[in-house]
């Protein structure tokens, strides 16, 4: 029926609402805008919403639209367009998904360094909990309190030579249990 009309023609007959003008625009462009998009832009998907999306604009604009050029030149202009949104979309959602999986990543190492520490520190205190309770409570004073060998000695009304032998007997065990490399990170 607007076989034998210009673009200009529909155009007018558009912005007065004639659904059948927008048909022939379809007609007319679907096809060429959808190769153009598809040049640049190999995935079937998108490009048919990227063309549909253009034709959606049109009609639901169709009263404000201004066009100075020629009608192809702004359909053609509205997908380029659609097809570069869709690039920056793409790239923006790559930097995210590349930031996301250092996260990961780094969360992945100090989970695992949080989980190692905390099962030597258990080793630690398992240990500690072993020693015969008068040499762990002297050895708890002096290394968690960070008392001094006479303030451990006066308050359990000993010599300070028996707080220095418990202390050092202490950790000779603990040296023999948890091995030197432990042994040395805590002590």
């Amino acid at each position: 029926m607007h076989k034998i009309h210009t673009d200009n023609e529909l155009l007018d007959l558009l912005k007065l609402g004639d659904k059948s003008a927008l048909d022939e625009i379809y007609k007319r462009y679907y096809g060429i805008l959808y190769s153009h998009a598809y040049r640049r832009l190999p995935d079937r998907e998108e490009v048919r919403d990227i063309v549909q999306e253009v034709f959606v604009y049109l009609w639901n604009n169709k009263a404000n639209i201004i066009i100075t050029s020629s009608l192809s030149a702004y359909l053609y202009t509205s997908v380029r367009s659609r097809v570069l949104d869709v690039f920056r979309r793409q790239k923006v959602r790559n930097a995210y998904t590349q930031s996301l999986q250092a996260f990961i990543d780094s969360g992945e190492n100090l989970t695992e360094e949080r989980l190692r520490e905390k099962e030597l520190i258990q080793l630690v205190e398992r240990e500690i909990a072993f020693l015969p309770p008068q040499m762990r409570r002297i050895f708890e004073m002096s290394r968690f309190k960070d008392m001094t060998h006479q303030q451990i000695a006066d308050e359990l009304q000993i010599s300070p030579q028996t707080v220095r032998t418990q202390v050092r007997n202490a950790l000779r065990i603990l040296r023999v249990k948890l091995g030197a490399n432990i042994f040395t990170l805590f002590f």
